[in-house]
């Protein structure tokens, strides 16, 4: 009788643990993730899209999601016309993304802290052009709403034009090795 009871009580827990997980999916239209790349005369930035994403939380914490992103979709917002098209297509080029080939990159989430004041550290695996790196990054939650920076150091995803890492005497044409990815996600269930 007493093993009955606590098989019950093991059961009654497990039951609890798997309900408290919560499913989300990105409502990619009310998705926004915006780009900027520094160099030593400036910077550009702009958007992508999310193409489609889901993530879970269970104990507080962001178990698990996957994000795709549309690399098609970049655009640039600091310049017009003729300018911004000339620097979007180098951006699809083979000297950064070659998104004739690699059309997605993808974001992995592997593991969570719990949310602190609405704060969690966040790991996971991202993936450009086929070469994946891990990545760790804080998510600020607000209701629905989750935002988060994350920097990414192209150089790891085999993207090195006007990367001072390796090439010598760039001048003002060297690129910071490091880009910005500023999300907020809005989640439905």
């Amino acid at each position: 009788m007493k093993a009955f009871s606590v098989l019950i009580a093991s059961l009654l827990f497990l039951a609890g643990n798997i309900a408290s997980a919560q499913d989300y999916k990105a409502d990619s239209k009310n998705t926004v993730i915006d780009w900027t790349g520094k160099k030593i005369s400036g910077k550009h930035y702009g958007k992508i899209t999310l193409k489609e994403g889901s993530f879970s939380i269970s104990d507080n914490r962001i178990s698990s999601g996957k994000f795709i992103i549309d690399m098609n979709s970049i655009t640039c917002e600091d310049l017009t016309g003729g300018t911004a098209q000339k620097l979007v297509g180098h951006l699809k080029s083979d000297d950064f993304f070659s998104t004739g080939k690699y059309g997605v990159s993808t974001l992995e989430i592997t593991s969570g802290e719990p949310f602190k004041n609405n704060e969690a550290v966040v790991t996971g695996k991202l993936t450009i052009k086929d070469i994946t790196h891990p990545v760790t990054f804080t998510v600020k939650r607000t209701g629905t709403t989750y935002t988060s920076t994350v920097t990414v150091d192209r150089t790891l995803y085999n993207i090195r034009y006007g990367s001072g890492k390796f090439f010598q005497n760039l001048g003002d044409n060297m690129i910071d090795d490091n880009f910005t990815l500023d999300v907020r996600i809005q989640a439905i269930q």
